[in-house]
């Protein structure tokens, strides 16, 4: 057991999706869900929870990312599949374990598209204060769910600008930043002595600073898209860990470099999830337009990170349909290689999200993302864990790619992620995670249960569904 040929029958069942993204657009996706309102609005509320402490906060996850980045990408350069973590998992540990995991990540990424679009409803009210957000989620939900519908390519490109787009304006902001910190236009109110001021480093103490990397955890979340993208890679072998290595220091330096410049501009009591801190910023500048510019920009960054889960979310329901985990509809593809099927289910997310704006506008952010916080906490936890099950087991030759510091990185990795899920225990804005989580992982496994003993895991009949085209 563990051997490619053995894994070959799940990347067989997965076949037909086209391989349409080149490594600039797998970059892109990952980016695309990473730099999102964890960066452009829930960076905020972790600033309010750890004060100038945050930079530890973000480097901590970082730390997390990073080693996530060596695990996935030895995996998946073994297997580039579309059901990656969730099919390993199945394929080292146990069925079980793949069905939990591609499930959970699944639900946890459909509820993370309501915290984006939640988070355009916010940005849409900086310039219509009046106009429902609920319009604004339906507005918008509708254009790119036309754009994940209609092929890979074009969903490929237009993530592409939108990435691009973010990009390019954190290189401005960190420059604009760096010349009113440094330049002749700082006071007595500008400056690295922000960092200490209003009660030093750690104003909440060191609970403050580990409370607030729950917040810098959910900012990195989505990197393990690129592996999801393998399945639809040009060359995967080649553009998976490049991407992912790409896309690791991007983030990191983006993250560090930005908040160290916000905390240095806008003193961190005065950060809040009433709207971006990087629009706070420009305000608090007096930057002619600049606040309208910099709205702009991150609503783009939530349509773009939306954009990305919308994708992934399909691919992994795609993935259960065809290890015969859902209805096997899901599994079908359009005549344009699209599960169109597993596209309009997960789209759910959105329909909770337009509801919680309608009925709480002001905590459709926070709820959301504690809703979705659970189901990629527990996939990240779990990589580190088969990719401890995959180096036991592998018995396909000698690894192109090798996660360094085997075995103690990949348990300090998990180490980490399950004294972080353990943390959300004791945190009143967090104890919605464990509250959800915890029932969610008995009925998943409940219905695992009932699952195989109906099936008793025969694929007959998801393997003569294969091939349909819708």
């Amino acid at each position: 057991m563990g051997g490619k040929n053995d894994f070959q029958r799940i990347v067989e069942r997965e076949q037909g999706l086209k391989k349409g993204l080149s490594t600039g657009q797998i970059s892109m996706i990952a980016i695309g869900g990473a730099i999102g309102t964890g960066l452009f609005l829930g960076s905020g509320f972790a600033i309010g929870l750890a004060g100038p402490s945050v930079l530890i906060s973000y480097g901590i996850g970082a730390l997390i990312a990073l080693l996530l980045m060596g695990c996935l990408a030895e995996m998946t350069v073994a297997h580039p599949t579309s059901g990656s973590f969730g099919a390993f998992a199945e394929h080292y540990i146990n069925p079980w374990a793949g069905y939990v995991v591609r499930y959970s990540y699944w639900a946890c990424i459909v509820a993370a598209v309501g915290v984006e679009v939640s988070a355009v409803a916010v940005y849409m009210g900086y310039w219509f204060p009046n106009v429902p957000g609920w319009l604004w989620i339906l507005i918008f939900s509708a254009v790119l769910i036309y754009v994940n519908a209609t092929s890979v390519n074009l969903f490929g490109s237009v993530e592409y600008w939108f990435s691009m787009i973010k990009i390019v304006a954190i290189v401005i902001f960190i420059l604009l930043g760096a010349y009113v910190v440094f330049g002749p236009t700082g006071g007595n109110h500008i400056g690295f002595q922000n960092l200490t001021n209003d009660g030093g480093f750690l104003p909440n103490g060191i609970s403050g600073m580990w409370v607030a990397v729950v917040i810098a955890l959910f900012s990195y979340l989505s990197i393990e898209m690129i592996a999801v993208t393998a399945g639809e890679a040009k060359d995967p072998q080649v553009a998976v860990p490049k991407a992912l290595k790409a896309t690791v220091f991007r983030l990191i330096i983006f993250y560090i470099f930005t908040l160290i410049l916000m905390i240095a501009i806008v003193p961190w009591k005065k950060a809040g999830i009433d709207e971006s801190p990087f629009v706070k910023v420009f305000e608090f500048m007096h930057v002619p337009g600049g606040a309208g510019v910099m709205n702009f920009v991150v609503l783009v960054a939530a349509l773009s990170a939306m954009n990305s889960q919308l994708y992934i979310t399909t691919r992994m329901m795609f993935s259960l349909s065809r290890a015969g985990y859902a209805p096997a509809k899901f599994g079908h593809l359009s005549k344009k290689g699209i599960p169109a099927y597993a596209l309009a289910l997960s789209t759910v997310g959105i329909a909770v999200a337009a509801i919680i704006n309608a009925i709480t506008p002001d905590k459709a952010y926070l709820v959301m993302m504690g809703i979705s916080m659970f189901g990629a906490m527990f996939t990240w936890f779990m990589i580190f864990v088969t990719h401890l099950f995959f180096r036991k087991k592998w018995r396909g030759g000698k690894l192109v790619v090798r996660m360094w510091g085997f075995p103690y990185l990949t348990i300090l990795g998990a180490g980490l992620m399950l004294s972080i899920i353990v943390t959300t225990w004791f945190v009143d804005a967090f104890k919605m995670t464990l509250y959800i989580g915890i029932p969610w992982l008995v009925v998943i496994s409940l219905a695992y249960m009932v699952h195989k003993k109906k099936a008793g895991h025969s694929l007959s009949n998801v393997e003569r569904e294969d091939n349909k085209v819708i």
